[in-house]
């Protein structure tokens, strides 16, 4: 299968720490990256992972919290260094057009390629970007400002082709992306061989969520039914469950509350809190209500299966 990975750049929240970086992930998907979130020193931290800059096509910004985006004028000024010439889409709220503009007045003037800004309705889950294999829907979230999370969904994929059957019927190679699309063979002789012989069924659509900084939301399974890997917000233990709600995050208990409900394949943890040294205690709560967690962090990557 093509590659759908997802590289982590940063996981930790607000407070910088010696451990984790703000908020930063690259989904690598057919060989096209997009960057999720951009906090500060996400340029640095590509470099670390040997992300080719040049291959980043987009770049979703879930809110504007300065650790989700602080590193964006910064990445796109070195972009320009670097001598790109092909746009860069930015999906992010409307209120940071206005900034990003100035920003890019101030520190980029003169640039080789096109800054494409794409307005994101926070409050509405909709196609936000499409390809020949690729849509990405908003996910409405619940914040203290304007937040949405991203999903990156494949389209559905050709059937796989018999290769056994292709030679053994004597089709010609000119015909086996009629086969692939759902045409029959006829023979010859005028004999009809069944699509269903000479495909296979193709591998099911992979898919992947990334929720950051929301408070729990009951609701939200709804709309990730099924999703093979989701990353969802774990500022706090469930000791700390009064401050998640008072500053609108998550618990890894309520995280895995939305991983179970929602039947996902695999929940990832994220944004931790620096109060917590050993985010153990977060995927132990988190495993007592849905098993197959794990927590991400900086370096890792994870194949979407």
């Amino acid at each position: 299968m093509e590659p759908f990975r997802v590289h982590i750049l940063g996981c930790g929240s607000a407070l910088p720490t010696l451990k984790h970086n703000s908020s930063a992930q690259v989904v690598e998907v057919r060989g096209k990256l997009f960057l999720v979130d951009c906090g500060e020193g996400t340029q640095v931290l590509l470099r670390r992972s040997r992300i080719s800059f040049t291959k980043i096509q987009a770049v979703f910004i879930s809110h504007l919290h300065g650790d989700h985006c602080f590193g964006l004028i910064g990445m796109i000024s070195t972009f320009g260094l670097l001598g790109r010439t092909a746009p860069l889409h930015v999906y992010a709220p409307a209120e940071l057009q206005p900034m990003l503009d100035a920003q890019l007045q101030m520190f980029c003037f003169g640039l080789d390629f096109e800054v494409v800004f794409h307005a994101v309705d926070t409050t509405r889950h909709q196609p936000i970007y499409s390809d020949r294999s690729l849509v990405v829907e908003s996910i409405p979230l619940e914040h203290r400002i304007p937040c949405c999370g991203f999903l990156f969904r494949e389209k559905p994929l050709l059937p796989h082709i018999r290769r056994d059957m292709i030679d053994a019927y004597e089709i010609p190679v000119s015909h086996i992306n009629n086969i692939k699309n759902g045409a029959d063979w006829t023979m010859p002789d005028g004999t009809l061989v069944p699509n269903s012989r000479l495909t296979k069924p193709a591998d099911p659509p992979r898919s992947y969520a990334y929720c950051s900084d929301t408070r729990y939301i009951p609701t939200l399974h709804q709309l990730l039914k099924n999703v093979s890997l989701l990353y969802h917000e774990s500022t706090y233990s469930q000791e700390q469950a009064d401050r998640a709600a008072q500053y609108w995050h998550s618990t890894a208990h309520e995280a895995a509350l939305v991983a179970r409900d929602a039947g996902v394949g695999c929940l990832m943890l994220g944004h931790y809190s620096a109060r917590y040294e050993d985010e153990e205690k977060l995927l132990n709560e988190a495993r007592k209500v849905f098993e197959n967690t794990c927590l991400s962090d900086e370096g890792m990557v994870f194949d979407v299966k």
